[in-house]
């Protein structure tokens, strides 16, 4: 009986997880509202580039597109592509 509930723990924490990740996935940031936390979950963007896409956004305005982040230094067009299904404007 042990094992059994031990095995129906398991698969659970896995379900869970797995249920966690993908809603991670598909939950969209968008990056003209975002502060610095919300921003660093986002593939390839760390505390340094949040910053810079929260100065970015101040001094130069809204984004329109993913293109567009490409006006922060750092982020080029492989972090583009990595980020265009994850963010919203």
């Amino acid at each position: 009986m042990a094992k059994l509930l031990k095995a129906a723990l398991v698969a659970l924490a896995v379900t869970l997880a797995s249920s966690t990740a993908m809603a991670q996935e598909t939950s969209q940031i968008n990056v003209n509202t975002a502060d610095e936390a919300e921003l660093t979950q986002l593939p390839g963007i760390g505390e340094v580039k949040a910053h810079a896409i929260i100065v970015d956004r101040e001094d130069n305005g809204s984004y329109q597109t993913a293109d567009d982040l490409a006006r922060v230094e750092g982020i080029g067009e492989a972090t583009i592509e990595d980020l265009r299904d994850q963010v919203t404007f």
